[in-house]
């Protein structure tokens, strides 16, 4: 790591000021240069220990970077994974208030409801299956604190840019139907994504790193190296098998889940 404790927990202040403000931030690469993943972490722990200690709760985690494409695009051959905090979750069907969010975008993904803990980094898929509730239709909402590229020098947003700001994370909604998981072949789960009537997007589960139960398994795996387990009653979602789809107010977003069910939000105007 090249980041203090004071200064992971420095920027963890300007992302979170820049959160409430509405307003972006500079690059965090392009200030603090020698960042690896190990910092972005650390970063990502002070938002939270910020956030628990102003009255959030967690509820669950996310995953991203699942798929082929985007890991060759950023140049990475893993995942990332953020968190969850009770103020993210939206009804089905829900208003997402104006001015909420500074560039909404949203991704359609399976979302995995835990009813036992998991942990260990030689978690198996079986002991996945077993420990999760049920599965449902899921969308995501992005948003980043940090600008999405540097007007001086053209430098854009880098993975490590994207864990600091916990992952791009900024809220979810559910479906309202549920299955087993060991019921459903999640690889042939899709989804028609329309915004405002449109289909913008389409995807299937397998483009969340073949299956999304392999993704689950990944993040498990990974939280044990850093002390963490996924808890009875969280929330997981497993990564988008979509592009993002920006979301300017007024946007209604639809996502069509076939047999698997539905989900959908709508942002408000201003």
């Amino acid at each position: 790591m090249s980041l203090t404790t004071e200064q992971a927990a420095a920027l963890a202040d300007q992302l979170i000021t820049a959160e409430q403000d509405g307003t972006q931030i500079g690059l965090l690469t392009l200030a603090h240069p020698d960042m690896d993943m190990d910092d972005a972490y650390a970063v990502q722990k002070a938002i939270c220990a910020a956030k628990l200690a102003a009255g959030r709760r967690i509820i669950g985690w996310k995953i991203g970077l699942t798929s082929r494409a985007m890991q060759m695009a950023l140049n990475i051959d893993i995942p990332d994974s953020g968190i969850l905090f009770d103020d993210m979750l939206f009804d089905n069907q829900a208003q997402v208030p104006p001015g909420r969010f500074i560039q909404p975008r949203i991704e359609a993904e399976i979302a995995f409801v835990m009813k036992a803990p998991l942990a260990g980094e030689t978690v198996t898929r079986e002991q996945l299956l077993a420990a999760t509730d049920f599965v449902c239709p899921a969308l995501e909402i992005l948003d980043t604190r940090i600008v999405r590229a540097d007007p001086a020098s053209g430098q854009t947003r880098s993975v490590i840019d994207t864990i600091s700001d916990n992952a791009a994370n900024a809220g979810l909604v559910l479906g309202d139907r549920q299955h087993a998981p060991e019921q459903v072949d999640l690889r042939w789960v899709g989804a028609i994504v329309s915004r405002n009537g449109q289909v913008e997007e389409t995807g299937l589960g397998a483009a969340v790193l073949n299956d999304p139960v392999e993704s689950m398994v990944w993040l498990a795996r990974r939280m044990a190296q850093y002390g963490q387990q996924i808890e009875a009653g969280q929330i997981v979602l497993s990564g988008s098998f979509i592009r993002p789809v920006e979301c300017p107010p007024g946007t209604v977003i639809d996502a069509d889940f076939g047999a698997f069910g539905s989900v959908s939000c709508h942002f408000g105007q201003g």
